[in-house]
């Protein structure tokens, strides 16, 4: 098989060719290499070396006509992970996620559609969680509910749970499974359901099988340490061997499912070659959800540092309170089976940060820029 995979020198597309590359695929990699990720000398990033030298490597990005058709040429399948990431981030640079994740995936399927790669007869995109926005819940009284973004007055109250607005109680939350209500609170959100809905209508209309991956928060050995808008266990991790405070959102109590590179990696590979797999969206996770506090304090135990962890009451407009994955398709469909738990995962992660060379910090500069912008406030009750 010869596979296309764009945004390929990332954590997930590095990981992924890799993969292939083991299981004999001829990999295309198209990335531009972005600083954001990859730093000032991005060829000597360790995504980008952790590329097998026999990957047929295109510097550019998915806007690009001319490099995209390059990269596109006699392939068999293409696997679109290629996105500007972050849902804070896209709250202020609103253009570029629209033009990149919404405009690039438009390219790849204008140039399909006009039949100059005939070859391509499957395509997976990468999609998000961030589609859900909330996730589901059920209250005692009403039973399923899927809530709206909270309310501003709310969190500055510091009522971060929702609430049943019949009873009272607390909402209890479920896992999502892929039929949920589609809400999402953030630009990144949208952009991605932008993508998954254009794959898929696309691709069906012209006879490409076709498959969404809505991955939960993927980490693992690999991943950025020094993009302040990546995962929280690489922004945790260098703030810790920077001998900086960790602070955290809300109560810290919020939760996420976090699902280890190696399990996201299986479930791609499955989506790519099982015809089950056709014209499906899957929910790809671990199925448990982690309060971020949890991952703090187990973060600072692996790396045997006493850093204050603050639980500030501060939210940002935008983020969700919880959200885990429901598995039954992608067990149905995919065989697909999470491998590695949170507390084995989290301690590979960290046996992987020890060995690298400290990152410098850039969180405060990510946090200077929303307060900026209104989009990063503080409770007006102490957590």
């Amino acid at each position: 098989m010869k596979v296309l995979i764009t945004g390929g020198a990332g954590f997930i597309g590095s990981n992924l060719a890799r993969r292939l590359v083991a299981d004999n695929a001829t990999v295309t990699v198209l990335d531009n290499l972005s600083p954001q990720i990859h730093g000032d000398d991005p060829y000597q990033s360790p995504l980008f070396q952790s590329l097998d030298a026999s990957v047929r490597f295109i510097e550019g990005s998915v806007t690009d006509r001319e490099a995209m058709e390059r990269a596109m040429e006699g392939q068999d399948a293409i696997v679109h992970l290629a996105a500007e990431t972050g849902t804070g981030q896209s709250m202020y640079e609103v253009s570029r996620y629209i033009e990149v994740n919404v405009g690039g995936c438009g390219l790849m399927l204008d140039l399909l559609v006009k039949a100059k790669h005939k070859t391509v007869k499957k395509v997976v995109v990468a999609s998000s969680r961030a589609i859900y926005g909330e996730g589901k819940y059920r209250s005692p009284a009403l039973g399923i509910m899927y809530p709206d973004s909270r309310e501003e007055k709310d969190l500055q109250a510091a009522q971060f749970d929702y609430l049943c607005p019949y009873s009272g109680e607390a909402l209890e939350c479920l896992p999502t499974d892929e039929d949920s209500k589609i809400h999402p609170s953030s630009v990144y959100g949208i952009t991605k359901h932008d993508q998954e809905q254009m794959v898929m209508t696309v691709c069906r209309a012209i006879g490409i099988g076709a498959s969404a991956l809505r991955y939960q928060n993927v980490y693992g050995p690999g991943q950025s340490l020094s993009n302040p808008y990546t995962g929280i266990l690489s922004i945790f991790s260098t703030r810790i061997k920077n001998g900086n405070a960790i602070s955290i959102f809300e109560d810290g109590l919020e939760s996420r499912d976090f699902v280890y590179i190696d399990d996201v990696v299986d479930a791609t590979q499955a989506a790519l070659v099982q015809p089950k797999a056709n014209d499906r969206v899957f929910g790809i996770g671990s199925g448990q959800r982690t309060a971020v506090i949890t991952v703090a304090k187990k973060l600072r135990a692996l790396y045997g540092s006493e850093v204050p962890i603050n639980v500030t009451g501060a939210f940002r407009l935008g983020d969700i309170r919880h959200n885990y994955a429901d598995l039954t398709r992608a067990r149905e469909l995919l065989g697909f089976e999470p491998k590695v738990a949170f507390a084995q995962g989290i301690e590979r992660f960290a046996a992987w940060v020890n060995s690298q060379q400290v990152q410098p910090d850039h969180y405060e500069e990510s946090i200077v820029e929303m307060k900026s912008r209104g989009l990063y406030q503080a409770s007006r009750v102490a957590a």
